[in-house]
């Protein structure tokens, strides 16, 4: 079992920028087992959708609407994974997940509130 805890979301103005964090109960980076991590977002109404992966072997990959503005990051010492938000939009209003797949399962964090507006 792979614990995983957000925390960072909030209200930010247009424009503005958020880092979230995600807490792991295991070593995702030591263990060979975990074959990657990342974050995704859900909006109301909508289907929850890939914002920005690791996945071991192959890099990492960012949703086209987030390229240039989010950055995917982690703390090898904290098995905390990060995610930079910048310049951001009304559009990027959503819940964000943590999630990690470990033996081609996936563990997903409790979300957390992104709302962007002015």
């Amino acid at each position: 079992q792979v614990q995983l805890v957000e925390s960072g979301g909030g209200l930010v103005q247009p424009g503005g920028s958020l880092r979230l964090s995600c807490a792991a109960s295991t070593d995702i980076v030591g263990n060979i087992n975990v074959m990657g991590w990342g974050w995704y977002r859900q909006a109301p109404g909508k289907q929850r959708e890939l914002v920005a992966v690791f996945t071991r072997g192959a890099g990492t990959n960012y949703a086209e609407p987030v390229k240039g503005r989010f950055t995917i990051s982690r703390d090898n010492l904290k098995n905390t994974v990060y995610l930079q938000m910048n310049s951001l939009k009304p559009e990027d209003t959503a819940v964000y997940y943590c999630n990690v797949r470990r033996n081609y399962f996936d563990y997903w964090g409790q979300g957390t509130q992104v709302t962007v507006s002015s």
